[in-house]
């Protein structure tokens, strides 16, 4: 919804919201539609403020195989959320209309091509929702998700919470692959140079080189030791000065999570964050000026009861909870 709605306006808006069923008198959590949170799908509403879209596409995976399956595994997580978001105090999809997109249908065979695919349908979505959240797939879907975003709002201030930087040249010769999307965006013109962070970054790099390569690049990085040492505010207070006032994409690999949160993704790190510091991280930017987002690398084959798949559909409900708080 536009920012100047009127008091009235927002209220004739949520009126017409047509939502999930109802949990304690309709349908029980482990019945009804298979949607996200099992809200209606887009055709069922014709135009959302927030379309949930899933791009089950892992062809860019360089260890662990399986985020194709993510986004249905991210939907099945997803049956326990609740209206209520505790932490922002607000019902995201009481005062948004939240629809589930479906799939894109992406070819496993040929990266170039489905990223052609991907942005295609990202494009041609922002006809019937205003903004996107993507399900993945693996971190490559990032680069057209960008090209889309950038279509709609000019460069992009980046939010990047992950283990690794996804800013290398290039894998086996490939140079669009899930470790190298936002230095594509970099190279494109799509994000804006010296509004972007890395939150979360850890461990192992193959070399000392890559830390000062990325600076080059225009990221910043908050270290997951940074955030025990510091704590979650200082590290909310760089992000949010570093992005300043620009539009925002949030782009959160699932591994940012430590595997003992999240040992369902495709490069585990040891010496992750845990599921309520990302929540907290989360939380912190509120109020920023957010347009896109998207959750990737959920491998369900390595799930152990359901534990990755309820952080990414968890995560998920807090950016619709900074949709619903900016307006």
């Amino acid at each position: 919804m536009r920012d100047e709605t009127t008091a009235s306006e927002r209220a004739e808006h949520r009126a017409g919201i047509i939502g999930p069923p109802d949990a304690l008198l309709q349908l029980p959590r482990f019945a009804g539609p298979s949607t996200f949170a099992r809200l209606p799908r887009l055709d069922e509403v014709g135009r959302a403020d927030i379309a949930l879209l899933g791009i089950p596409f892992d062809t860019g995976t360089t260890y662990r195989p399986g985020a194709r399956f993510g986004p249905e595994s991210i939907r099945a997580g997803s049956k326990l959320l609740r209206p209520y978001h505790v932490g922002l105090d607000i019902e995201p999809w009481t005062e948004l209309q939240v629809a589930d997109a479906g799939d894109v249908g992406v070819t496993p065979f040929d990266i170039a091509e489905a990223i052609n695919q991907i942005e295609s349908a990202a494009r041609g979505l922002y006809d019937k929702a205003d903004n996107i959240i993507a399900l993945g797939g693996d971190h490559t879907i990032a680069l057209p998700l960008l090209r889309a975003a950038h279509a709609h709002h000019g460069p992009i201030a980046l939010i990047h919470f992950d283990a690794h930087f996804d800013t290398w040249d290039s894998m086996f010769g490939a140079q669009i692959v899930h470790g190298t999307p936002f230095r594509r965006a970099s190279e494109e013109g799509l994000l804006a140079l010296g509004h972007c962070a890395h939150i979360g970054i850890r461990n192992s790099l193959p070399a000392a080189s890559d830390l000062e390569d990325d600076r080059r690049l225009g990221f910043s990085t908050v270290t997951t030791l940074e955030i025990a040492r510091r704590g979650i505010d200082e590290a909310i207070g760089r992000v949010r000065e570093r992005v300043a006032d620009l539009p925002v994409y949030v782009s959160i690999d699932i591994d940012v999570l430590d595997p003992a949160c999240a040992p369902a993704t495709g490069t585990p790190e040891p010496g992750g964050l845990t599921t309520r510091e990302l929540q907290l991280l989360l939380h912190g930017l509120a109020g920023l000026p957010i347009i896109g987002a998207d959750v990737v690398e959920v491998s369900p084959a390595y799930d152990h009861a359901q534990l990755t798949a309820l952080a990414a559909a968890g995560a998920i409900f807090d950016l619709l909870a900074l949709f619903a708080k900016k307006r």
